[in-house]
């Protein structure tokens, strides 16, 4: 009888191990694309794009989402990207400047993710052309995950799990640096943010989600307040890097230690108003920690002899001389902006 049992529980063990080994040689990625309004691919910005060595799969994005918040990605393996990206806060951090793993403090405020699809240069200062590349960097900064690349990559090879997750996005249990950040990307690329009550207004024709403060706002945006000059489309933003007149003495010169021209220095990314009221601090250096500064600055206190500050500044200069309902009613518009339901989307949200 004994003999019997041992014959079964071999059987039923090699069974398992067959199937184990026939789900691992199955490589069959799903492609997928990520639903967003049609008002955004017939706007200016257009369809979302896709590298070709990188298209969306299904098997792609949930291995980026897992990895997105993996902590084996730091050197003492207790942090993640989610760590200072916070989905709450629009995947942005509300510290001014966010704390690696040693302690240390960053120098400029951790950016929000959404709509980065559409984005073609990364970061405060542009260093990066790509989601992919932009990956790389957190890693190894020493002030944010503070690890290597070689020493991440075993720590996810032996794992139960990556080597099968990896073969299911990527067709080889192989994991290396360039897999990681491609599942990254292809994550963050899922990351859309579109329904807004602006978006319910402005676009789909709803003015009953407005109140009258925020239309008044509204009507400042587009007005007197001169906010549309440089957040403007579906994306609330340009592509452009500027110098909004923050200070007359440049201590980070932003775009121009990239590119080395004098003629870039204090310039910076203008970031998207999406999530706005969730993401503050505010600023390349998080220094205004509520929207009523952020407005404050741009109504009288752009310094218009900043060096290399930005030709739309001279709207400005001079300041708006907007009055403090005025203020009040162009905060409760920027507010407008916020999407709910990105903020709570359980396909963005830690799997466990």
């Amino acid at each position: 009888m004994k003999l019997l049992f041992s014959l079964l529980f071999l059987f039923v063990f090699i069974l398992s191990c067959e199937k184990d080994s026939e789900e691992v040689t199955e490589y069959s990625p799903t492609s997928t694309s990520i639903e967003v309004p049609t008002w955004v691919g017939t706007s200016i910005v257009g369809d979302m794009n896709h590298p070709s060595d990188n298209p969306l799969t299904k098997e792609g994005i949930a291995l980026g989402r897992e990895l997105f918040y993996e902590k084996q990605l730091s050197g003492d393996n207790t942090m993640s990207c989610a760590s200072c990206h916070d989905q709450g806060l629009g995947f942005s951090d509300d510290n001014q400047f966010s704390e690696g793993i040693t302690g240390d403090l960053g120098d400029r405020q951790a950016m929000a993710i959404f709509n980065l699809a559409w984005d073609e240069k990364f970061f405060w200062d542009g260093r990066s052309v790509s989601l992919e590349d932009q990956a790389f960097g957190p890693v190894v900064n020493p002030v944010e995950l503070n690890d290597t690349w070689p020493n991440v990559v075993a720590k996810l090879q032996a794992t139960s799990n990556y080597p099968i997750l990896f073969f299911t996005a990527f067709g080889t249990t192989i994991i290396d640096s360039v897999l990681v950040s491609k599942a990254i990307s292809q994550f963050e690329r899922s990351m859309v943010s579109f329904n807004s009550d602006y978006d319910k207004f402005f676009y789909g024709g709803d003015a009953s989600v407005l109140t009258t403060s925020e239309m008044n706002g509204f009507d400042l945006f587009f007005g007197d307040a001169e906010c549309i000059h440089c957040h403007s489309g579906p994306l609330l933003n340009d592509p452009s890097f500027r110098n909004n007149g923050l200070d007359l003495t440049l201590t980070d010169l932003g775009l121009g230690a990239i590119s080395n021209l004098s003629t870039d220095n204090g310039k910076f990314k203008v970031t998207s108003l999406r999530n706005i009221a969730e993401s503050a601090p505010y600023m390349h250096d998080g220094r205004f920690t509520t929207l009523e500064e952020v407005v404050e600055h741009y109504n009288s206190n752009v310094e218009g002899n900043s060096p290399n500050i930005d030709p739309e500044m001279n709207h400005f200069v001079g300041g708006l001389s907007l009055t403090p309902i005025q203020i009040s009613d162009l905060v409760a518009f920027l507010k407008t902006f916020s999407d709910l339901d990105y903020l709570n989307n359980e396909k963005f949200s830690d799997p466990h």
